[in-house]
């Protein structure tokens, strides 16, 4: 009887399969608000040399996740192609709903954090032009007030602008070839870690980072590259992976490893730079993080704690995570002098409650105003451009895509 259902089990169709999948809302909006946290415990003095100022700044790592989701999403279409031996996804359409589903909202937030919060000198025209256009990551001195988690952001949307050409580099991997497809992106994940060192050897000029440059991250948008190819891979392919996941061990197994990334192997939680050694060890940690985290959801046929994110209130979080994420520090900036409170000052859990509480209201707001109104702005397009094509060019449409990012 339990060999039976070990082999159902192996056999089951991955709930990552689908076009949508609930318990992902409730990660993303786990994970918005970790990055939250990290910052909110930082700007009260909390992140230090202590076990705990240790863990609250490796709530960082919650960007690993947010990676490692946007992966496995827009990995799906070019892995189910590969598989099933199909035709790859259309750029044109993925580009324009990459640009539509950051752009509005991000530049509402970027035109309020640069025009109206109070800083000693004004913005630079470099700094808004760096970070109007999301290129803040190479542009001097630019990660500025309000808006300096943007730097995930701008690598985000550079993994959006080569995920294509990724996806390209590895098309003839496919049919009967397509089992060399998770071979090759963990080995360019393993390769992309000398970028600890082959970065800190560039000549770049003051003020720029290389760690917060695309290929510093690869790990963690493989981590769900990864997935998408075992969810649309043959059962037996990956079986093992798939038991694995579907038992209760991957997620304690995030818990060690994100207690090895609190330890100095991880480098330091204060904005001091990480040895290279550091650097690399953490970013390869945080794609196991991220695969760990993410695989009971993707690979699994469904379970109590996977129906616990896909909740209602869950659902709704993760719907205006993105929100949470480009708005909780300017609420944070907001919050101290609003409510007489001295920054490094202490007051964690009155300060955190407050930005918690007025992000998500305007995080609400900016989906109902902005990222809503701008979605169903793109799908009339859409429709329109459907309607215009023969019917057999619009039956090839994708399937329903979720959101990706915050």
């Amino acid at each position: 009887m339990t060999e039976h259902r070990t082999s159902d089990s192996a056999t089951a169709t991955p709930a990552g399969a689908a076009g949508f999948v609930p318990a992902l809302e409730g990660m993303r909006a786990l994970a918005a608000i970790a990055v939250m946290l990290t910052h909110t415990a930082f700007q009260t003095g909390q992140v230090d040399g202590s076990v705990l100022g240790r863990v609250w700044g490796r709530f960082d790592m919650a960007v690993a996740l947010f990676f490692g989701l946007s992966g496995f999403l827009l990995w799906r279409a070019h892995a189910r192609a590969a598989w099933s031996d199909g035709a790859p996804p259309p750029a044109g359409r993925y580009y324009r709903s990459r640009v539509v589903r950051i752009m509005p909202a991000y530049l509402v937030v970027a035109v309020v954090a640069l025009a109206l919060l109070p800083r000693s000198t004004p913005p630079s025209g470099s700094t808004w032009l760096g970070n109007l256009t999301l290129t803040q990551v190479f542009v001097p001195y630019s990660l500025t007030d309000g808006l300096t988690q943007m730097w995930s952001l701008s690598v985000e949307m550079l993994f959006y602008l080569v995920l294509p050409l990724a996806a390209l580099a590895v098309v003839r991997l496919r049919g009967r070839a397509a089992h060399w497809r998770v071979p090759v992106l963990l080995g360019a994940a393993v390769v992309s870690l000398s970028w600890a060192w082959v970065g800190a050897s560039l000549p770049l000029p003051r003020g720029v980072n290389h760690h917060n440059w695309l290929p510093a991250y690869v790990p963690w948008f493989v981590a769900g590259i990864v997935l998408a190819e075992m969810v649309f891979a043959p059962a037996s392919r990956y079986a093992r992976v798939r038991r694995v996941a579907r038992r209760s061990v991957c997620w304690p197994a995030a818990a060690v490893v994100f207690a090895v990334i609190v330890t100095p192997l991880g480098g330091p939680v204060t904005l001091d730079t990480p040895a290279p050694w550091q650097f690399a060890v953490r970013i390869g940690l945080g794609g196991v993080l991220g695969f760990l985290l993410l695989a009971p959801l993707v690979l699994g046929p469904g379970s109590d704690r996977a129906r616990r994110l896909g909740s209602g209130p869950m659902l709704a979080l993760g719907r205006w995570s993105y929100g949470i994420f480009i708005w909780h520090l300017v609420v944070l900036t907001a919050v101290f002098p609003l409510f007489s409170i001295v920054p490094f000052g202490g007051s964690f859990v009155k300060v955190t409650a407050l930005t918690l509480v007025f992000s998500v209201a305007v995080s609400a707001l900016s989906y109902a105003w902005v990222e809503e109104p701008a979605r169903r702005a793109l799908a009339r397009h859409e429709a329109r451009r459907s309607a215009a094509r023969p019917a057999s060019s619009a039956a090839s449409q994708a399937a329903p895509e979720q959101v990706t990012v915050g």
